[in-house]
């Protein structure tokens, strides 16, 4: 094995592929929970739309972070 050569993992998947993994789901659990448990007291407009607020963020941060998860699925295929 030659010094240039990265040692070869038996998972195939390195700590930073673990974490692009985590961060699809815990958005989308993020946007739940705050769905479920914001009062709406931060809300500056009180006729506000719905694309306002934290949920729709987290919901656009959870699309945005499911590319890991495509690949991943693409490649089992």
């Amino acid at each position: 094995m030659s010094i240039d050569s990265p040692a070869p993992r038996p998972s195939g998947f390195g700590l930073a592929d673990w974490l692009c993994l985590a961060a699809a789901p815990t958005f989308a659990g993020m946007a739940l929970l705050t769905a479920a448990y914001d009062s709406g007291d931060m809300t500056c407009m009180s006729g506000g739309s719905m694309l306002g607020g934290m949920v729709p963020m987290y919901l656009l941060m959870a699309a945005f972070h499911l590319a890991p998860w495509l690949r991943l699925v693409g490649s089992r295929s």
